[in-house]
Protein backbone atom coordinates (compact mmCIF):
# COMPACT_ATOMS: atom_id res chain seq x y z
CA UNK A 1 0.00 0.00 0.00
CA UNK A 2 1.18 3.73 -0.87
CA UNK A 3 1.60 6.56 1.44
CA UNK A 4 -0.20 8.94 -0.74
CA UNK A 5 -4.23 8.00 -2.11
CA UNK A 6 -4.77 10.17 -4.56
CA UNK A 7 -4.26 10.31 -8.62
CA UNK A 8 -1.32 11.83 -10.38
CA UNK A 9 -2.07 15.48 -11.14
CA UNK A 10 -3.19 17.08 -14.42
CA UNK A 11 -0.19 19.30 -15.04
CA UNK A 12 1.77 20.87 -18.24
CA UNK A 13 4.80 19.14 -18.94
CA UNK A 14 8.43 19.96 -16.58
CA UNK A 15 9.95 22.52 -19.14
CA UNK A 16 12.23 23.33 -16.65
CA UNK A 17 16.10 22.79 -16.93
CA UNK A 18 17.09 21.96 -13.60
CA UNK A 19 15.29 20.38 -10.46
CA UNK A 20 15.20 23.22 -8.23
CA UNK A 21 13.92 26.25 -10.91
CA UNK A 22 10.47 27.75 -11.07
CA UNK A 23 8.01 28.15 -8.13
CA UNK A 24 8.94 25.85 -5.64
CA UNK A 25 6.11 25.90 -2.88
CA UNK A 26 7.22 25.68 0.76
CA UNK A 27 4.16 22.75 1.54
CA UNK A 28 1.71 23.60 4.60
CA UNK A 29 1.13 20.73 6.20
CA UNK A 30 -2.37 19.45 7.01
CA UNK A 31 -3.23 18.07 10.74
CA UNK A 32 -6.65 16.66 12.04
CA UNK A 33 -8.25 17.74 15.11
CA UNK A 34 -6.12 15.81 17.16
CA UNK A 35 -2.99 17.33 15.60
CA UNK A 36 -2.12 14.04 13.85
CA UNK A 37 -0.88 14.25 10.48
CA UNK A 38 -3.26 14.24 7.47
CA UNK A 39 -1.39 12.51 4.87
CA UNK A 40 -4.16 11.91 2.73
CA UNK A 41 -4.85 15.80 2.73
CA UNK A 42 -1.60 16.10 2.47
CA UNK A 43 -0.82 14.44 -1.27
CA UNK A 44 -4.53 15.91 -2.19
CA UNK A 45 -2.74 19.56 -1.43
CA UNK A 46 0.28 18.40 -3.63
CA UNK A 47 -1.47 17.28 -6.42
CA UNK A 48 -3.34 20.45 -6.13
CA UNK A 49 -0.69 23.06 -6.03
CA UNK A 50 1.16 21.64 -9.49
CA UNK A 51 -2.30 21.84 -11.10
CA UNK A 52 -3.14 24.98 -10.11
CA UNK A 53 0.59 26.38 -11.82
CA UNK A 54 3.41 25.60 -9.43
CA UNK A 55 5.85 23.48 -10.87
CA UNK A 56 7.24 21.77 -7.31
CA UNK A 57 7.05 21.40 -3.42
CA UNK A 58 9.52 21.29 -0.90
CA UNK A 59 8.07 19.00 1.78
CA UNK A 60 9.71 19.22 5.53
CA UNK A 61 10.54 23.44 5.65
CA UNK A 62 9.73 25.80 8.52
CA UNK A 63 6.60 26.41 6.97
CA UNK A 64 5.78 22.48 6.83
CA UNK A 65 6.76 22.18 10.62
CA UNK A 66 9.11 19.44 10.23
CA UNK A 67 10.51 20.24 13.96
CA UNK A 68 7.49 19.29 15.43
CA UNK A 69 7.42 15.56 13.09
CA UNK A 70 8.50 12.40 14.27
CA UNK A 71 10.83 10.56 12.53
CA UNK A 72 8.05 8.84 10.66
CA UNK A 73 6.22 11.64 10.38
CA UNK A 74 9.03 12.99 8.62
CA UNK A 75 10.27 10.77 5.93
CA UNK A 76 6.63 9.87 5.09
CA UNK A 77 5.36 13.08 4.07
CA UNK A 78 8.71 13.18 1.87
CA UNK A 79 7.28 9.47 0.11
CA UNK A 80 3.87 11.26 0.32
CA UNK A 81 4.91 14.45 -1.50
CA UNK A 82 6.97 12.40 -4.20
CA UNK A 83 4.11 9.87 -5.18
CA UNK A 84 1.36 13.08 -4.80
CA UNK A 85 3.49 14.98 -7.77
CA UNK A 86 4.16 12.48 -9.58
CA UNK A 87 7.53 13.27 -10.47
CA UNK A 88 10.13 13.08 -8.05
CA UNK A 89 12.16 16.19 -9.98
CA UNK A 90 9.59 18.65 -8.52
CA UNK A 91 9.80 17.83 -5.02
CA UNK A 92 12.91 19.49 -3.02
CA UNK A 93 12.82 18.01 0.89
CA UNK A 94 14.04 20.41 3.63
CA UNK A 95 17.00 18.09 5.41
CA UNK A 96 17.73 20.24 7.96
CA UNK A 97 18.74 19.43 11.55
CA UNK A 98 20.90 20.38 14.65
CA UNK A 99 23.98 17.91 13.07
CA UNK A 100 25.36 17.00 9.77
CA UNK A 101 24.80 13.28 10.41
CA UNK A 102 21.07 13.80 10.92
CA UNK A 103 21.08 16.02 7.69
CA UNK A 104 22.82 13.74 5.72
CA UNK A 105 20.52 11.13 7.14
CA UNK A 106 17.43 13.11 5.77
CA UNK A 107 19.29 13.48 2.27
CA UNK A 108 19.76 9.76 1.58
CA UNK A 109 16.15 9.07 2.69
CA UNK A 110 15.19 11.70 0.49
CA UNK A 111 17.67 10.28 -2.48
CA UNK A 112 15.70 7.17 -1.39
CA UNK A 113 12.00 8.20 -1.78
CA UNK A 114 13.69 9.56 -5.65
CA UNK A 115 13.19 13.45 -4.75
CA UNK A 116 15.39 15.64 -7.18
CA UNK A 117 16.58 17.98 -4.82
CA UNK A 118 17.21 18.65 -1.06
CA UNK A 119 16.91 22.40 0.76
CA UNK A 120 19.84 22.78 3.75
CA UNK A 121 20.12 24.97 6.31
CA UNK A 122 23.77 25.48 7.72
CA UNK A 123 24.41 24.33 11.54
CA UNK A 124 21.80 26.33 13.60
CA UNK A 125 22.68 25.20 17.22
CA UNK A 126 25.03 27.72 17.24
CA UNK A 127 26.96 30.39 15.28
CA UNK A 128 28.92 28.17 12.95
CA UNK A 129 31.86 29.27 11.89
CA UNK A 130 32.82 29.42 7.80
CA UNK A 131 35.01 25.99 8.25
CA UNK A 132 32.25 23.83 10.11
CA UNK A 133 29.53 25.44 8.00
CA UNK A 134 31.78 24.42 4.61
CA UNK A 135 31.90 20.69 6.15
CA UNK A 136 28.49 20.45 6.94
CA UNK A 137 27.58 21.39 3.32
CA UNK A 138 29.91 19.11 1.82
CA UNK A 139 28.98 16.17 4.12
CA UNK A 140 25.51 16.40 3.18
CA UNK A 141 26.29 17.34 -0.23
CA UNK A 142 27.47 13.26 -0.50
CA UNK A 143 23.76 11.96 -0.41
CA UNK A 144 24.26 12.69 -4.30
CA UNK A 145 21.47 15.21 -4.74
CA UNK A 146 21.17 18.42 -5.66
CA UNK A 147 21.92 20.85 -2.27
CA UNK A 148 20.09 24.28 -2.20
CA UNK A 149 21.66 26.27 0.59
CA UNK A 150 18.81 27.79 2.67
CA UNK A 151 20.40 31.58 4.05
CA UNK A 152 18.57 32.73 6.82
CA UNK A 153 20.72 34.86 8.70
CA UNK A 154 17.33 36.31 11.07
CA UNK A 155 16.35 32.96 12.65
CA UNK A 156 19.90 30.32 12.22
CA UNK A 157 22.47 33.25 13.24
CA UNK A 158 24.62 32.19 11.01
CA UNK A 159 24.76 33.75 7.78
CA UNK A 160 25.82 32.60 4.73
CA UNK A 161 27.29 36.10 2.96
CA UNK A 162 28.47 36.09 -1.08
CA UNK A 163 31.37 35.60 -0.04
CA UNK A 164 31.06 32.26 1.79
CA UNK A 165 28.24 31.11 -0.86
CA UNK A 166 30.57 31.47 -3.58
CA UNK A 167 33.36 29.20 -2.04
CA UNK A 168 29.85 26.55 -0.71
CA UNK A 169 30.04 26.49 -4.89
CA UNK A 170 33.64 26.56 -5.53
CA UNK A 171 33.11 23.51 -3.13
CA UNK A 172 31.30 21.62 -5.09
CA UNK A 173 28.31 21.53 -2.48
CA UNK A 174 25.64 23.38 -3.50
CA UNK A 175 23.87 24.60 -6.90
CA UNK A 176 21.41 27.37 -5.55
CA UNK A 177 20.67 29.46 -2.80
CA UNK A 178 17.11 29.89 -1.08
CA UNK A 179 18.24 33.77 -0.32
CA UNK A 180 15.78 35.10 2.53
CA UNK A 181 18.06 37.95 4.54
CA UNK A 182 15.72 40.32 2.78
CA UNK A 183 18.58 42.29 1.33
CA UNK A 184 18.06 42.37 -2.20
CA UNK A 185 21.37 44.16 -3.07
CA UNK A 186 22.97 40.43 -2.44
CA UNK A 187 21.65 39.17 -5.34
CA UNK A 188 24.05 41.32 -7.75
CA UNK A 189 27.31 40.13 -5.61
CA UNK A 190 26.18 36.14 -5.82
CA UNK A 191 26.21 36.93 -9.44
CA UNK A 192 29.29 38.74 -9.49
CA UNK A 193 31.11 36.27 -7.38
CA UNK A 194 29.57 32.94 -8.03
CA UNK A 195 27.77 33.75 -11.56
CA UNK A 196 26.80 29.57 -11.93
CA UNK A 197 24.90 29.62 -8.44
CA UNK A 198 21.42 29.91 -9.18
CA UNK A 199 19.57 32.73 -6.53
CA UNK A 200 16.11 31.40 -5.26
CA UNK A 201 13.92 33.81 -3.85
CA UNK A 202 13.39 32.98 -0.70
CA UNK A 203 10.71 35.68 1.20
CA UNK A 204 7.45 36.53 -0.54
CA UNK A 205 7.79 40.04 -0.14
CA UNK A 206 10.81 40.63 -2.26
CA UNK A 207 9.48 38.59 -4.73
CA UNK A 208 9.69 41.16 -8.08
CA UNK A 209 13.04 42.90 -6.71
CA UNK A 210 14.83 39.48 -6.57
CA UNK A 211 13.19 38.13 -9.83
CA UNK A 212 13.85 41.56 -11.31
CA UNK A 213 17.60 40.65 -10.22
CA UNK A 214 17.76 37.17 -11.67
CA UNK A 215 16.33 34.93 -10.26
CA UNK A 216 15.53 31.37 -11.64
CA UNK A 217 13.37 30.36 -8.89
CA UNK A 218 10.67 30.57 -5.87
CA UNK A 219 10.95 28.95 -2.87
CA UNK A 220 7.47 30.08 -1.59
CA UNK A 221 4.51 30.38 0.60
CA UNK A 222 1.49 31.88 -0.18
CA UNK A 223 0.71 29.73 -3.25
CA UNK A 224 -0.59 27.37 -0.92
CA UNK A 225 -3.37 29.57 -0.45
CA UNK A 226 -3.59 31.30 -3.60
CA UNK A 227 -1.49 29.75 -6.59
CA UNK A 228 -2.80 31.10 -10.10
CA UNK A 229 -1.93 34.00 -8.55
CA UNK A 230 0.83 33.84 -7.20
CA UNK A 231 2.03 31.84 -10.40
CA UNK A 232 0.84 34.65 -12.40
CA UNK A 233 2.86 37.61 -10.32
CA UNK A 234 5.90 34.92 -10.37
CA UNK A 235 6.08 34.51 -14.31
CA UNK A 236 5.87 37.81 -15.07
CA UNK A 237 8.42 39.11 -12.88
CA UNK A 238 11.09 36.56 -14.20
CA UNK A 239 9.94 37.68 -17.82
CA UNK A 240 10.33 41.39 -16.81
CA UNK A 241 6.78 42.24 -17.41
CA UNK A 242 6.00 44.95 -14.92
CA UNK A 243 2.57 45.71 -16.66
CA UNK A 244 1.47 42.64 -15.56
CA UNK A 245 3.36 41.77 -12.90
CA UNK A 246 3.76 45.33 -10.66
CA UNK A 247 0.28 45.94 -10.40
CA UNK A 248 -0.39 42.07 -8.92
CA UNK A 249 2.89 42.41 -6.42
CA UNK A 250 1.05 45.78 -4.84
CA UNK A 251 -2.42 44.21 -4.90
CA UNK A 252 -0.47 41.06 -2.96
CA UNK A 253 1.92 42.49 -0.58
CA UNK A 254 -0.17 42.94 1.84
CA UNK A 255 -0.62 39.12 2.32
CA UNK A 256 3.00 38.65 0.40
CA UNK A 257 4.70 40.26 3.68
CA UNK A 258 3.40 37.57 6.25
CA UNK A 259 5.92 35.24 4.91
CA UNK A 260 8.69 37.30 6.35
CA UNK A 261 7.01 37.95 9.83
CA UNK A 262 7.22 35.39 12.93
CA UNK A 263 3.46 33.99 12.81
CA UNK A 264 3.98 33.28 9.07
CA UNK A 265 3.34 29.61 9.91
CA UNK A 266 -0.19 30.36 11.64
CA UNK A 267 -1.16 33.12 8.85
CA UNK A 268 -0.66 30.80 5.38
CA UNK A 269 -2.56 28.40 7.20
CA UNK A 270 -5.54 30.76 8.26
CA UNK A 271 -5.27 32.30 4.66
CA UNK A 272 -5.57 28.81 3.04
CA UNK A 273 -8.37 27.85 5.45
CA UNK A 274 -9.98 31.02 3.96
CA UNK A 275 -9.59 30.64 0.51
CA UNK A 276 -11.16 26.90 1.20
CA UNK A 277 -7.64 24.80 1.53
CA UNK A 278 -6.70 22.10 4.24
CA UNK A 279 -4.73 25.06 6.22
CA UNK A 280 -5.99 24.18 10.10
CA UNK A 281 -4.24 24.19 13.45
CA UNK A 282 -0.65 24.00 14.11
CA UNK A 283 1.61 22.14 16.54
CA UNK A 284 2.64 23.81 19.93
CA UNK A 285 4.69 25.61 20.45
CA UNK A 286 3.07 27.43 17.69
CA UNK A 287 -0.68 28.94 18.77
CA UNK A 288 -3.54 30.44 16.73
CA UNK A 289 -3.55 33.76 15.84
CA UNK A 290 -5.69 36.10 17.94
CA UNK A 291 -6.58 39.61 18.55
CA UNK A 292 -4.87 42.29 15.99
CA UNK A 293 -2.77 39.96 14.09
CA UNK A 294 -5.39 37.45 13.14
CA UNK A 295 -7.56 40.48 12.25
CA UNK A 296 -4.87 41.83 9.80
CA UNK A 297 -4.24 38.44 8.22
CA UNK A 298 -7.90 37.87 7.80
CA UNK A 299 -8.51 41.06 6.35
CA UNK A 300 -5.54 40.77 3.47
CA UNK A 301 -6.67 37.68 2.42
CA UNK A 302 -10.03 38.60 1.96
CA UNK A 303 -9.18 41.47 0.33
CA UNK A 304 -6.97 39.54 -2.64
CA UNK A 305 -9.72 36.80 -2.70
CA UNK A 306 -12.43 39.78 -2.90
CA UNK A 307 -10.07 41.33 -5.77
CA UNK A 308 -10.41 37.81 -7.32
CA UNK A 309 -6.95 36.04 -6.45
CA UNK A 310 -6.81 32.26 -6.16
Amino acid sequence: MTDAHTAAPTAAADTRTRPWHGIMVATALPLREDLTVDHDAYAEHVAWLIANGCDGVVPNGSLGEYQTLTDEERARVVRTAVEAAGDGARVMPGVAAYGSAEARRWADQAAEAGAGSVLLLPPNAFRADEATVRAHYADVARAGLPVVAYNNPIDTKVDLTPGLLARLHGDGSIVAVKEFSGDVRRAYEIAELAPGLDLLIGADDVLLELALAGAVGWIAGYPNALPRSCAELYRSAVAGDLATALPLYKSLHSLLRWDSKTEFVQAIKLSMDLAGRPGGATRPPRFPLTGETEAAVRAATEKALAEGHN
